[in-house]
């Protein structure tokens, strides 16, 4: 799905208007209508609504919203913030047709005044700000949300939370509504998927109001989010009367002393990924623990306590380095020498990354078309800091262009950068992945899917999707507190099952 900024979705709703012939209004109603059927499906039906309105069609959705609640037996109350002499049209419109209703209905609020006595039942829907928002709230209105955030009822955001801008991370101090859902027309917004501005949104609802599916189509993004539909166009389902060799050999370099756990992690992912045949090169030490561990796999070694030296006598259709390989020189030494060599792409993740961070004149030694899996800080070693997430995500961009490498930038919504630029976020996944072992578990998916000759971009959007989609179906009987790496181990089929 297309991720569309602020500029293009006007345009999107601006084409839907011309081309279906309709007036804004029209639109506008949908919205509402879309809003409407969702907070009385999804919230109690005794519910009473609190609706704040601004100026702009935002504040428009939230008076037609405030009208059709009525309608449906709600009780209801809208306020219009008076925080401008420039109210548009649309919004205009409603405001008179729900005071045409009832006078009572609606209630305007002058300059420097608040709501106060809100009892806590009250659901308050918030129609404040939209995605027109071209600077951060301030004065009195940026003073209104901050007294809505301190009350304790839940609050619905419709499209987007007040103050918050849909292509940017404002300034630390800028003042957001908190909501605990956002009802959201048609996309996401890139702010919703980011660390810092997504703890604003709560639970993001996708709403389809109609907007032109040929504008949507024949209109570019370099942003899109990762879903079935578009895993399904490269999905490669398994045949009838094929073998083991049919689905590639994959090996997994990694693990020291003190650290097997990682690499038998990334290998019985592979596994449950499948690959056809895989190997794992460790040291001499972790040799019995791997072998109970992961007897389906075969067992390479060098060195006692970590791995001294990268020689292979056979090709691989995927190569992983990294799961729990430590950071010793003489194993920095192997990782150089063998990138000296090696033209295939690989899978680098943890101490490759590491070790890569410490040496950034190896840099230039990656093949093209590698898959790097760094999280936030691994990728600050590696390439520098950023200001904030969606500017690292620009410099990831750059840096993937650079290398002719797909980056994927580990996070609650990880995103898949491609060597050309595009981005996928991901939005799969629960905050229960937050555990140790778990990036290892992915290195491993995406092992196992290279070696089936899924390119790494692709073997990447879809090894963070399945498992995102493996934590979110464990939930079934786990905690998020409670998930471990290996409880995703156990519904990577599940997940795969979810493309069919």
């Amino acid at each position: 799905m297309k991720i569309f900024s602020a500029a293009q979705i006007k345009a999107c709703d601006s084409y839907t208007i011309k081309a279906a012939n309709i007036q804004s209004s029209e639109l506008m109603e949908n919205a509402a209508l879309k809003c409407t059927q969702w907070l009385t499906k999804n919230l109690p039906s005794e519910s009473v609504y609190l609706v704040l309105c601004g100026g702009g069609n935002n504040g428009g959705d939230g008076l037609a919203i405030a009208r059709m609640l009525h309608h449906f037996g709600y009780g209801v109350k809208a306020f219009l913030l008076q925080h401008t002499s420039d109210y548009s049209k649309d919004n205009l419109h409603n405001f008179e047709n729900l005071k045409h209703i009832d006078n009572d209905l609606v209630e305007l609020v002058p300059l420097d005044t608040f709501i106060t006595d809100i009892p806590e039942h009250f659901i308050i829907i918030d129609a404040i700000l939209g995605t027109g928002l071209n600077r951060p709230a301030e004065g009195w209105v940026a003073q209104f949300i901050q007294h809505i955030n301190h009350l304790p009822n839940r609050k619905v955001a419709i499209d987007i939370p007040s103050g918050l801008p849909a292509d940017n991370i404002p300034h630390e101090d800028a003042v957001i509504l908190r909501a605990d859902d956002t009802l959201s027309f048609q996309f996401y917004k890139r702010s919703f998927l980011h660390p810092e501005t997504g703890i604003y949104t709560g639970e993001v609802h996708l709403l389809d109001i109609g907007l032109n599916q040929y504008f949507i189509d024949n209109t570019p993004s370099i942003y899109n989010t990762i879903d079935k539909t578009s895993l399904q166009h490269f999905f490669k389902k398994r045949k009838p009367f094929t073998h083991k060799g049919n689905y590639g050999t994959a090996l997994i370099i990694g693990g020291s002393y003190g650290m097997m756990g990682a690499v038998a992690l990334s290998s019985k992912a592979a596994l449950r990924a499948g690959v056809g045949k895989l190997k794992a090169l460790i040291p001499t030490c972790g040799y019995p623990i791997f072998q109970t561990l992961v007897p389906e796999a075969m067992c390479l070694t060098n060195g006692e306590q970590a791995i001294q030296h990268i020689r292979l006598n056979e090709p691989f259709e995927a190569i992983a380095i990294g799961p729990g390989m430590g950071t010793s020189e003489k194993t920095g030494d192997a990782l150089a020498s063998f990138l000296e060599t090696c033209k295939q792409p690989l899978i680098l993740d943890a101490d490759a990354l590491n070790m890569l961070s410490k040496r950034k004149e190896l840099h230039h030694l990656i093949p093209p078309y590698s898959v790097l899996t760094p999280h936030p800080k691994e990728y600050e070693r590696l390439f520098g800091s950023s200001v904030n997430s969606m500017l690292r995500l620009e410099h990831a961009r750059a840096e993937a262009i650079r290398l002719n490498i797909t980056i994927v930038l580990k996070d609650h919504h990880s995103i898949v950068v491609s060597p050309e630029g595009e981005c996928w976020y991901n939005t799969s996944g629960n905050a229960g992945l937050a555990t140790g072992g778990s990036g290892d578990v992915l290195t491993g998916i995406i092992t196992g899917l290279m070696a089936q000759g899924y390119h790494g971009i692709e073997a990447a959007m879809m090894g963070v999707w399945l498992h995102g989609v493996a934590a979110d179906i464990s939930l079934e009987n786990q905690s998020e507190e409670s998930l471990i790496a290996g409880d995703i181990l156990d519904y990577i089929g599940k997940a795969f099952k979810e493309i069919y």
